[in-house]
């Protein structure tokens, strides 16, 4: 009899994520919003890139982390005094309105990230679903801290890989530094590690950037963007 496989992703939430992200929300049957472990100051979880005629340019959210000590990712409050939702969407309209797709998305997304957000989590996962729905990426998707699953940090991912009743975990490639499948193999899950090689496609503005947010690919290539996604895949 052959086993069934059930494949877990864990990633913390990020601002408008790059493909790689949406890669291992496609190859799992369960994706998990690490939302409950320390947030990290200047990381992707407020902000990302993206291609601009005078080339690469970051767009940030600002947060508010001043004299509140370490934070868990769910606790991270944007800072709503700023303009940085005007900031943002200017920055992507002045660069991508003339992307072929365009305009097919631009309404439906800019009318999500303009509003009232209060914390970070709360946006980098709606814009994440949004994008998976966009892509064609289906996706049952939770957040860790509705879980209450405690432990060390490798106890965690299995106490959660197991009450999904998974038994495959793939691992972004960073795992590889801290991660010892050996561990996880007694537990009976055995551990991928992506391997993803990113795809080039049709940008504006000259030479091929990679790395950017998933915008750039779907503002460029519409319908065509989950065909070139998963290309980068490699088992």
């Amino acid at each position: 009899m052959l086993e069934i496989v059930k494949t877990i992703g864990i990633l913390q939430p990020s601002y408008l994520p790059w493909l790689g992200c949406f890669e291992q929300v496609h190859k799992a049957d369960v994706f998990v919003f690490y939302d409950d472990v320390q947030y990290e100051k200047n990381s992707w979880r407020n902000r990302n890139q993206i291609k601009t005629a005078q080339g690469v340019q970051w767009l940030t959210v600002p947060v508010l982390t001043a004299n509140l000590g370490s934070q868990l990712i769910k606790d991270v409050r944007i800072d709503t005094g700023s303009s940085w939702q005007r900031k943002h969407k200017n920055a992507l309209t002045l660069s991508y309105s003339k992307a072929k797709f365009f305009k097919t998305y631009a309404d439906e997304f800019f009318g999500l990230l303009e509003k009232d957000w209060k914390f970070l989590c709360e946006l980098d996962i709606a814009l994440t679903l949004w994008l998976c729905s966009k892509l064609g990426v289906e996706v049952e998707a939770v957040r860790s801290s509705e879980l209450g699953i405690a432990g060390d940090r490798i106890e965690r991912l299995i106490g959660i890989i197991r009450h999904f009743g998974g038994n495959v975990f793939y691992e972004g490639a960073a795992g590889r530094n801290y991660i010892d499948p050996a561990v996880f193999r007694k537990e009976g899950i055995s551990v991928r590690f992506q391997d993803y090689r990113h795809p080039s496609y049709e940008q504006l503005y000259g030479e091929f950037v990679p790395y950017l947010t998933v915008l750039d690919l779907l503002f460029n290539c519409g319908d065509r963007s989950l065909e070139i996604l998963i290309s980068g895949h490699h088992d």
